[in-house]
């Protein structure tokens, strides 16, 4: 992204892949994600999953919720979260995730590049 522009992050066409077999829980679910910009050492992106269960190993982030939702389970026994549109997470750094995601969900993502 050059600097005094726009990306239009709810109307970006994605484009989707199968979840891993290993990742994949109930239902059939994709994901898709473009990284939009590097910032002060972070990577700014995109990304997209279907309804649908998927395990997933966490990096260090923070996002924005902009459409849809899900519940977003730890294997070390914090509590599971339920995210919509508008919600701001953090998730840690090598966190053990189970996403249930009952409407197709769509993020504004931060991490480390």
């Amino acid at each position: 992204m050059q600097p005094n522009s726009v990306v239009h992050a709810v109307a970006l066409d994605l484009e989707h892949e199968p979840v891993p077999a290993a990742q994949s829980g109930a239902g059939d679910p994709t994901t898709g994600a473009v990284s939009v910009d590097d910032f002060a050492g972070l990577d700014v992106g995109v990304w997209e999953m279907s309804v649908g269960v998927m395990t997933d190993v966490e990096a260090d982030e923070l996002f924005v919720v902009l459409s849809g939702s899900a519940t977003v389970e730890f294997a070390d026994d914090s509590p599971a979260i339920s995210i919509r549109a508008g919600d701001v997470v953090r998730l840690a750094e090598g966190a053990e995730t189970v996403w249930t995601v009952t409407e197709t969900l769509r993020k504004v993502y931060l991490t480390r590049a």
